[in-house]
């Protein structure tokens, strides 16, 4: 039998020309194809007719499978000899669980890669026009889960947060957002801090919800976004505006 093989492949933010080259090659040599919620599903059709396609999907409080029954169907399905594409969204290793699954690829002696996508944090906030780092603005920028806000054993370090980073951006975040905000506030940070939501961001469905921390509470609340979505906190949201601004001063100006 010939040895199976796994790759831990990045489907990107969402936009399915977002994908690299190296992750449509995976699908397409694919055999057995794991995928989640948020995969674009135009993707699997870069997939062989007869590929056996799993659906994986993890939606906030609802997994429709384990993580460890994932990895085991990883782990047999390379045994049997297939090539198997493990089809994550955004970057398997940002906040997607790809470390465990390289983990158990590798305690299962299982050969495999990991493929690298665009993630969240990046393709959504350049897709709604805003900078994660820009001169006068930001120098950094810190990326972190708002599912971690009611982990009591490893919680997020939010003090340190406010002090050595310019740019927060915060994944799955929409559901504990009071509680994100008010522990930014509590450290310090400004009530004028602008901040932006960007729920399916990339997508044809995407929209872009701007305020401060003082008033987008309400705004979330009557605009009823929802997950998948980004939270971005700092200074770098203005330049949305200016880029508004000044492509409608450009539009009118040909008008």
């Amino acid at each position: 039998m010939k040895p199976g093989s796994v790759a831990i492949v990045g489907a990107g933010p969402g936009d399915p020309e977002l994908i690299t080259l190296k992750a449509v090659l995976r699908i397409q040599q694919a055999e057995v194809l794991l995928y989640d919620r948020l995969v674009n599903e135009e993707l699997l059709n870069y997939a062989q007719p007869d590929a056996v396609l799993i659906y994986c999907g993890k939606s906030p409080g609802n997994h429709s499978m384990p993580q460890r029954k994932i990895e085991q169907y990883m782990v047999q399905y390379a045994r049997e000899g297939k090539k198997v594409v493990r089809l994550k969204g955004g970057d398997p290793f940002v906040f997607g669980r790809g470390g465990e699954e390289a983990l158990a690829m590798a305690e299962a002696g299982i050969a495999y890669e990991v493929v690298p996508g665009i993630t969240s944090a990046i393709g959504a906030a350049a897709s709604a026009g805003i900078p994660l780092t820009h001169r006068g603005l930001a120098a950094s920028f810190t990326i972190v889960t708002g599912s971690r806000c009611n982990d009591h054993e490893s919680p997020v370090q939010w003090d340190q947060l406010v002090r050595s980073s310019d740019t927060i951006v915060v994944y799955m975040g929409i559901s504990q957002f009071s509680e994100i905000r008010e522990q930014l506030l509590l450290h310090g940070k400004s009530g004028l801090t602008p901040v932006a939501v960007i729920e399916n961001g990339t997508t044809t469905r995407q929209r872009t919800l701007t305020g401060t921390l003082n008033n987008i509470e309400k705004l979330l609340y009557a605009t009823k976004i929802g997950n998948p979505a980004l939270i971005i906190i700092g200074e770098v949201v203005k330049v949305r505006e200016q880029l508004l601004k000044l492509e409608i001063e450009a539009k009118s100006q040909i008008g």
